[in-house]
């Protein structure tokens, strides 16, 4: 059971997440695997997971003996369920209603629209959050009782110690050179002149549509700078509550009338048009076309010489690299976070491998402590430019405790919870009705449920 909740995540994930055309495909229950108290495990359940890992093109992402793998999950959820409702765990028709409706904007953002998911799914988008809500319900259910189980187990530098002493010296992890950087970015805005003729563009493309010359899709594939939505002829999903929109993008969205185009208008990214293709409520799916106006070398130029100034005063001790970024940044990925380039797992140690080429061609002659003077990069077609702070590096290492302390701990405390499960469902798999197909006689994964199971069978 140590990595099993892993698996529990993923065949949920996949279950949940996988291509809407095969619910009409799926397997028909037509025999029972297993059942946990009145909680039934379909053999379907367990077969439409694994064709949906290859559905998906993630073969690769089974596990050895999925079969057995899977239905262990499934008999650990189904534990975990009864005990949260024995236990009276609640989970509100307002949480469950929240991850019902992300669900069901996933799928609509995967497939373009609602009409089409409902077109390619056989079913309303009320049914299909009908479809959805007892396997969500249960994952809730499932992860409070887990979070329950676990909630107060900590580590102590004594165990985390302990626990690195028994791990054998050549299975130690070896961990290239890692980072910590900081960086204070401008992005100079264009001139007056450009906009102006950037807006010009916009407004003469708008009067294409409404004319009947051109079709929307087809301008934004042609001329769009959105490179997330160019192929996708401009379309996406959004929700009237999200906050990861634009103010002045998400207000104008909610203005517009279906088949409507909305005038010029500027966000944070640029110039856009917006077509409003259909809407549902706080839903709605749109089209837009975005115009980044181009920068000039001479507007760098300014940049780089303000970041200087900046840096002089750093330099000085005049101002804090940190309140630094916070007054003069304008990228709000590292603004909040006094500049810190985050790595992909969430820490501030980054490898080489997370940063952008600009950036390691800066780094090439910085020594930990300095801070490099203005230089200009482009990201994602973006043109700005930047200080960097080299804060820390450390060289490739095998693991150890004084460089890898957090590391570690965090491990050994994984690995403590997880004992603390395996001892919770030993003492409680005895207290359940269980009974398993003799078809899974052969996995000895499930040797503590199969024993429950027989006995049960010889009284």
């Amino acid at each position: 059971m140590n990595k099993i909740f892993l698996v529990i995540a993923a065949a949920f994930f996949c279950a949940v997440t996988g291509n809407v055309s095969a619910q009409s495909q799926k397997v028909v229950a037509d025999k029972i695997a297993a059942q946990v108290g009145d909680k039934i495990i379909l053999r379907s359940d367990i077969t439409n997971v694994i064709s949906d890992y290859i559905r998906q093109g993630q073969q690769a992402q089974l596990p050895p003996d999925p079969e057995c793998t899977f239905l262990e999950g499934q008999l650990i959820q189904k534990a975990l369920v009864l005990q949260a409702q024995r236990d009276s765990l609640p989970v509100s028709d307002d949480e469950l209603d929240a991850a019902l409706d992300n669900r069901i904007r996933y799928f609509i953002s995967m497939y373009g629209s609602k009409e089409i998911l409902e077109e390619i799914a056989g079913k309303t988008v009320y049914q299909l959050k009908e479809d959805y809500r007892p396997s969500i319900k249960e994952q809730m259910l499932s992860d409070a009782m887990r979070k329950k189980i676990v909630e107060s187990i900590k580590i102590t530098p004594t165990e985390v110690k302990e626990y690195f002493s028994k791990i054998p010296a050549d299975s130690l992890q070896f961990y290239e050179s890692e980072l910590e950087i900081s960086q204070l970015v401008i992005y100079p805005k264009a001139s007056k002149d450009i906009d102006d003729y950037v807006i010009r563009e916009l407004t003469s493309m708008k009067q294409q549509v409404e004319s009947g010359q051109k079709k929307f899709d087809a301008l934004a594939k042609l001329y769009s700078d959105d490179p997330g939505t160019k192929e996708n002829g401009g379309q996406l999903s959004l929700n009237r509550s999200d906050k990861m929109w634009d103010p002045t993008f998400q207000s104008t969205v909610f203005r517009l009338k279906e088949g409507q185009i909305s005038p010029v208008i500027r966000s944070k990214f640029g110039f856009h048009i917006i077509q409003m293709v259909s809407r549902s409520g706080d839903d709605a799916i749109v089209r837009h076309i975005l115009k980044i106006p181009p920068v000039t070398d001479d507007e760098i130029t300014g940049a780089k010489a303000k970041l200087d100034s900046v840096r002089t005063k750093i330099v000085d001790g005049t101002i804090p690299f940190n309140i630094a970024v916070a007054k003069f940044s304008d990228d709000e990925s590292t603004k909040t976070t006094g500049g810190n380039v985050m790595a992909q797992d969430g820490s501030t140690y980054v490898t080489i491998d997370e940063l952008d080429k600009d950036m390691v061609v800066s780094l090439k002659d910085l020594k930990v402590g300095d801070i490099s003077k203005a230089v200009a990069f482009t990201l994602n077609g973006k043109k700005g430019a930047r200080l960097i702070y080299l804060k820390s590096r450390s060289e490739p290492h095998r693991e150890n405790m004084k460089d890898d302390y957090n590391k570690i701990a965090n491990r050994a405390l994984e690995e403590k919870k997880n004992k603390a499960l395996r001892v919770w469902f030993s003492e409680h798999i005895p207290t359940y009705f269980i009974s398993i197909d003799k078809e899974f006689n052969a996995c000895s994964n499930i040797a503590e449920w199969k024993a429950v199971a027989a006995q049960r069978d010889a009284n």
